[in-house]
């Protein structure tokens, strides 16, 4: 019981440290001479248009850009907010999404269809509910150029409000500063490696097209990641950046959201329901036994604890999320557990944004 629960909060910890110390940040932008076009999919997100075309109207630093917004069939005012927003902005355009066809999901056939209206060197997508700061598409380029890689997924600073926000969200940066070394998987060529979050992504036209576009991806609801492994397998090379300081989303806003947000995606997190298994192991071993185990009064226990504890503070140091909600994570954890479960029991009859996933 003392090794199952020792070596991998031994090895997380020391990930943590090691990724604490290493993960890349945007770095001071310079001009972007190449075409960048800006990629925006939004359906039903009315009450996220005013906001967010405020904060692409005021980037800088962007010689040449397009942004190019396609309503994916809103049933709210999206569009009509949208074609008020854009009048007399010479750069910025909306188009409207074709029917979904069979095999895609909504968010790649969008994309799809964005990136065939688009002409830039530089592909950039972003979610309707992400802010960016006004330097934070050309800083993003310019790290991306600078490291002399195909992609870069600038992770933003995930904003929670309510209880069940604050104990899940949080483990989205946690799950890869405690697990992956960032600077391998930077020049990794394997696959598995992959670190990405399409809330907001970057990368080359030339190496999106060599894996083959968002049709290679066009039936993964974890589209980001997938798509960052189908760049890596066809020799492209990107890593995940610290986005806390140039971008923020607060992706769910209730229980709700947050259940069918992560049912319709973690069956297909890990992999397989064997991936899915060892996930739970996982988090059980480093999570939830270390506290059981505390509560028996042995010290091992206790230390166990205070190490997982201190790999969610540097999480949250470098995300600029709330450090005490760190000590929250053994419950974290037994949330995350019920949520794996109920996405595979689940799988398949979700709804999200009105589409069975």
């Amino acid at each position: 019981m003392y090794l199952l629960i020792s070596l991998p909060v031994l090895l997380i910890t020391l990930i943590s440290i090691i990724n604490f110390l290493t993960i890349i940040e945007p770095k001071t932008s310079f001009p972007i001479e190449e075409f960048v076009s800006v990629l925006l999919p939004v359906r039903n997100e009315a009450a996220n248009i005013h906001e967010l075309v405020a904060s692409l109207k005021s980037q800088t630093a962007l010689k040449k850009v397009e942004y190019i917004f396609l309503d994916d069939n809103s049933d709210d005012k999206t569009l009509s907010l949208l074609e008020t927003e854009l009048t007399s902005l010479e750069n910025f355009m909306v188009i409207k999404g074709s029917p979904l066809p069979q095999g895609w999901i909504g968010k790649t056939w969008a994309l799809h269809q964005l990136m065939e209206a688009s002409h830039g060197e530089i592909v950039v997508s972003i979610d309707a509910d992400v802010r960016i700061t006004p330097d934070a598409i050309s800083r993003s380029i310019t790290s991306m150029k600078s490291l002399d890689l195909d992609f870069v997924s600038p992770y933003p600073r995930q904003l929670t409000t309510s209880l069940a926000e604050r104990l899940i969200q949080p483990l989205l940066q946690w799950s890869w500063m405690s697990t992956l070394l960032l600077s391998i998987a930077k020049n990794s060529s394997h696959p598995s490696m992959a670190v990405a979050n399409g809330q907001f992504f970057i990368v080359r036209r030339s190496a999106l097209i060599a894996a083959g576009g968002y049709e290679s991806v066009k039936s993964d609801v974890l589209d980001d990641v997938f798509l960052a492994r189908k760049l890596i397998k066809s020799k492209a090379h990107g890593i995940v950046l610290n986005g806390s300081s140039v971008a923020t989303c607060r992706m769910y806003s209730s229980w709700s959201q947050i259940e069918s947000g992560y049912g319709k995606s973690l069956n297909r997190a890990f992999g397989s329901f064997a991936g899915s298994m060892a996930a739970i192991a996982f988090l059980f071993a480093t999570g939830v036994a270390p506290i059981v185990v505390a509560l028996t009064g042995a010290s091992w226990g206790f230390i166990a604890y205070a190490l997982v504890v201190l790999t969610r503070i540097l999480s949250a140091i470098r995300s600029k999320g709330r450090m005490s909600d760190s000590l929250l994570h053994p419950i974290s954890s037994i949330v995350l557990i019920y949520l794996i479960v109920y996405s595979w029991l689940m799988r398949g009859t979700i709804e999200w944004k009105g589409r069975t996933v």
